[in-house]
């Protein structure tokens, strides 16, 4: 008994180093940029001088997320091949990104996506509504990378049921660890800016591309790189058979005597997929990303450096997932997070006392837990940002002041609402730990597609679209994203819902609100527009020469 206390006593020190060593890295880093953190283009955009690697390895950090890390892997040791369609799409997403928006983007606007939205319209409607849905999907993906904070802290410290560390409990823990996450993110945004969090987001990239091969290489070591050898261990050790490497597991199962059930579960599985697909090209804290190269051809290098180094990243989930389904067991997964959270650090434990004893467990449990905390804290200050430029650029100054704010004033406001975005999230999030994180995403995903990126597309494609079709675009696909959400078991009926299946308003039966949100925002926006006689054929006519050389970008747009 004494052992295993100093072993864990042991754990819990080398995790607290590690952890404690990268924050201090990281702070050093954001101190570094505030001091050549002069203007506003310097807060929202890094001054426009990372080169397409740097970008490349930003992109991939906020990619390579929670959501991706835990929730994935968690979802593919609990459900086998299902699991795996959220790396599928995750990835092929970056496909709409690469062809239709990044050089476009990067080429028409100056700091946020509502630049682009609103250069041929009115500003202050469109800017108006772009930044709520900037917040909305922020705020979803914020509660996904928080959740995920919760879930490490107990295992963490090693806290199990009926224990405590510094007088507290795992519920207590997984708290604290939220909020942690919340104020470091507040911390990263308010002083380091852009050019912080860019530089944070590289080395935490690193950090989690390197926790992630080293745990698979140990994965594979066990079953001497036989993959089929892994697969067939994960099949049997997860109860199912051989249905654990098929397709209806977890999405478009079949339900025996109820054609109806079947119908909505195999829609649902195509909502997911449409979500995933067409979500990355309308997220705030991507499209962001694009702005912070010096011009497009750079944009277009730095998405292929992430689409590389994203991919490689989910081929790893893969061993990851179906090595945690065959060491851990998906009884144990279930008992430390009923969502699957924490199975890739128990695998990292596992695995390590596999190979050298507790100790070598210890090892690999905070270099893994270090590891998804890097992913996190990356994230988390992506999201932020992205909300915090949106509501000073878009809200404060184009809104509000008019355009008349000065670079300090904006920047100001910047730093105040990264604070106030930062507390709304660590609130939430607090109430939203019972939710597999990758399965938060799939909703931020879905808001993006249906809000976003038909406003997008059509602002830079169609001649005839104009303020009216932006505005009920953008609010279109955002009410109906979240109102789905809303009325669907996501929030109640179920035993995992937010309300728990004592409350049942869950008259949507889809979990994911894609499938019907997307093509609503898409009607929206054309219905809006022919509903209005505005047109402004030659400041179309300007946009397109922008979107395709870059002339006049580095200017401001407002008219």
């Amino acid at each position: 008994m004494n052992l295993l206390a100093q072993a864990t006593g042991s754990g819990r020190t080398l995790t607290f180093t590690l952890f404690l060593l990268m924050v201090a890295a990281t702070l050093v880093i954001t101190v570094w940029a505030r001091r050549h953190t002069r203007d506003a283009t310097d807060f929202h955009s890094g001054g426009r001088g990372f080169k397409p690697w740097q970008n490349g390895f930003a992109i991939a950090s906020d990619y390579m997320s929670a959501a991706s890390f835990l929730g994935i892997a968690g979802t593919i040791a609990l459900f086998g091949y299902d699991g795996f369609l959220y790396s599928i799409g995750f990835l092929v997403a970056w496909l709409v990104a690469l062809l239709l928006v990044a050089e476009l983007l990067r080429n028409s606007g100056r700091f946020t996506m509502a630049d682009v939205l609103s250069f041929r319209m009115r500003q202050r409607p469109v800017r108006t509504a772009a930044a709520i849905s900037t917040m909305s999907v922020s705020i979803f993906y914020l509660l996904a990378q928080m959740v995920g904070a919760g879930a490490l802290i107990a295992l963490l410290l090693g806290i199990k049921e009926g224990q405590t560390f510094l007088g507290m409990n795992a519920d207590v823990a997984a708290n604290v660890g939220i909020v942690l996450v919340g104020l470091l993110m507040i911390v990263y945004v308010a002083l380091g800016g852009m050019k912080g969090t860019t530089w944070v987001q590289i080395v935490q990239a690193c950090v989690l591309l390197g926790g992630a091969a080293l745990l698979a290489i140990m994965v594979l070591v066990e079953y001497n790189f036989n993959l089929s050898n892994l697969l067939g261990s994960a099949a049997d050790a997860s109860g199912a058979g051989s249905a654990f490497l098929e397709p209806g597991l977890r999405y478009g199962t079949e339900v025996p005597g109820d054609a109806i059930a079947t119908m909505w579960s195999k829609l649902d599985l195509l909502s997911l997929g449409l979500a995933l697909v067409l979500g990355t090209a309308g997220l705030p804290h991507i499209l962001i990303r694009f702005y912070t190269v010096p011009d497009s051809k750079a944009a277009r290098k730095s998405v292929n450096w992430g689409i590389g180094l994203i991919g490689t990243f989910y081929l790893l989930t893969l061993v990851l997932g179906f090595g945690a389904a065959a060491m851990v067991g998906a009884e144990a997964i279930t008992a430390q997070n009923p969502a699957g959270n924490t199975a890739a650090p128990q695998l990292a434990e596992v695995a390590g006392e596999g190979l050298g004893g507790s100790a070598t467990g210890s090892i690999m449990l905070a270099i893994i837990a270090s590891a998804a905390f890097a992913a996190i804290l990356s994230t988390v200050a992506g999201l932020v940002i992205a909300s915090s430029s949106s509501l000073a650029h878009d809200l404060y100054n184009s809104v509000i002041r008019r355009g008349t704010a000065t670079d300090r004033e904006e920047v100001i406001f910047a730093k105040v609402a990264a604070i106030g975005v930062g507390a709304i999230a660590i609130v939430l999030a607090l109430f939203a730990q019972s939710l597999n994180v990758a399965f938060l995403v799939a909703l931020a995903f879905a808001v993006a597609a249906s809000a976003n990126l038909p406003t997008l597309l059509l602002s830079l494609f169609w001649k005839r679209f104009n303020t009216a079709g932006a505005v009920a675009g953008i609010y279109g696909g955002l009410i109906a994203a979240i109102g789905l959400v809303i009325f669907s078991p996501v929030v109640s009926s179920t035993p995992n819902s937010l309300l728990g299946e004592g409350v049942d308003i869950a008259w949507f039966p889809m979990s994911n609100p894609g499938l019907v949100s997307i093509p609503l925002g898409l009607i929206c926006a054309v219905v809006g527009t022919l509903m209005s006689s505005e047109s402004q054929p030659q400041r179309f006519a300007t946009l397109q020469v922008r979107a395709l050389t870059g002339a006049g970008s580095e200017r401001a747009v407002e008219h």
